[in-house]
């Protein structure tokens, strides 16, 4: 089973690289599901046909659907939400304030990428690709699901019994009560398996990879490093750039204005492309096509151009770098003159972007405008940072033992 998610700036042919992924994968005899989460649902343009948020087989392998957010949101969210006002209007919290603390930024979008983790594991496809949001929006939407959990786990411990003791706190509820706790409490141990489920897929590099297109252009590098710092840092795994209309060079007997233009524009996208593939992932280019690709067939060349004989969602080999690890670089046992680094692998990171803070147990790593909290192992807790440095693509984060805590 793969699940490759497709994301980029807007207009750079991310859905049509997607949908022509998806036709070529099919007719190598795979299942497919392709599904948009974009609220711009440009999915059935690129196919030609009209799409629903069932799945539509277009030809045999191939189906298509477009993620009705607005069903999920009424069917799935509603209820909780119900339940979720009851309980804080029962402590007092005022109605209307009850109705604005129980609205959930991102929901729509959590609920969808809740849609493709169903789809990706009923067993009826191979492969599911994702035509995603614009950039910006589906990092959001893929640190969603830990986000979430942590906050849910601050607001209602797991422990079913310290949740219910807890609301009927609250609320002074006794016995005669305690069923319609028992369904609030339900209610959110399935928001709560739901998150951890969407975690574990985003997070097992094994199955689950991101795929970011984008136009060859000076201005997009700096993004592109952004980007791919920005999913690492939330563990996501990057399997590839696609560098997409990509001009060919002009022949010499063009020129005038023409022909000028096209030659400037073929000598910057080429310096574009050799920065960007010495990056530390693979990069692949699609010609520019003179029509808009639209149509299966149309696609299927696309694809066809872009992947060669490749397989374009081929298994996962050797695991990428771990996010995390943990070295002793001094000392032995429990002596004061140990000394540990704690290594963060953050592909294209720059230096001028990153920022680091140790807020209690947790170590704030920022990166431009990606923040993560890195929950520290306990070796780490009873020590103080002592130093930090940024060797390739590696962030190096020193530590020594705090006295105070360390012989305790």
């Amino acid at each position: 089973m793969r699940v490759v998610l497709f994301t980029g700036k807007g207009g750079v042919g991310k859905t049509t690289l997607a949908a022509a992924t998806a036709a070529l994968l099919a007719r190598s005899g795979r299942k497919v599901l392709v599904v948009s989460t974009d609220p711009a649902h440009s999915l059935g343009d690129a196919l030609e046909c009209e799409l629903g948020g069932e799945p539509t087989e277009l030809e045999p392998g191939l189906s298509a659907a477009h993620i009705d957010t607005r069903a999920l949101l009424d069917d799935s969210w509603g209820p909780l939400r119900g339940h979720l006002r009851t309980l804080l209007s029962g402590a007092g919290v005022d109605e209307l304030v009850a109705d604005e603390l129980t609205v959930l930024p991102g929901v729509e979008e959590l609920l969808a990428l809740g849609e493709v983790r169903r789809a990706a594991e009923n067993g009826t496809w191979d492969v599911v690709i994702v035509d995603c949001g614009p950039t910006a929006e589906t990092l959001r939407l893929l640190a969603l699901p830990e986000a979430l959990s942590g906050y849910l786990e601050r607001l209602f411990p797991a422990h079913r019994r310290a949740v219910r003791g807890l609301l009927a706190g609250l609320t002074g509820a006794g016995r005669d009560a305690q069923p319609a706790w028992d369904r609030t409490v339900d209610a959110l141990d399935v928001l709560a398996e739901q998150l951890t489920g969407l975690r574990a897929m985003l997070a097992d590099h094994t199955t689950t990879s991101i795929r970011l297109v984008l136009t060859p252009e000076r201005m997009v590098l700096a993004e592109t490093r952004r980007t791919l710092t920005a999913l690492a840092l939330h563990g996501l795994h990057v399997d590839g750039l696609v560098a997409n209309r990509v001009l060919p060079g002009p022949p010499p007997s063009l020129r005038g204005p023409a022909g000028r233009w096209l030659r400037e524009r073929h000598t910057e996208q080429q310096a574009v492309l050799a920065e960007l593939g010495g990056m530390p992932v693979s990069l692949r280019t699609a010609p520019h096509a003179a029509a808009e690709p639209t149509g299966i067939p149309a696609l299927l060349e696309v694809a066809r151009s872009l992947y060669g004989s490749a397989d374009p969602a081929p298994r996962a080999g050797a695991a990428p770098e771990p996010l995390l690890q943990i070295r002793r670089t001094a000392g032995r046992g429990r002596s004061l003159d140990s000394e540990f680094e704690l290594v963060l692998h953050l592909p294209g990171v720059v230096a001028s972007t990153l920022d680091l803070s140790r807020i209690d147990d947790d170590l704030a790593v920022t990166a431009g405008p990606t923040r993560r909290m890195v929950a520290l192992p306990s070796v780490l807790r009873r020590c103080t940072v002592s130093g930090a440095r940024l060797s390739g693509d590696d962030l190096r984060v020193a530590f020594t033992p705090d006295p105070a805590a360390w012989l305790r």
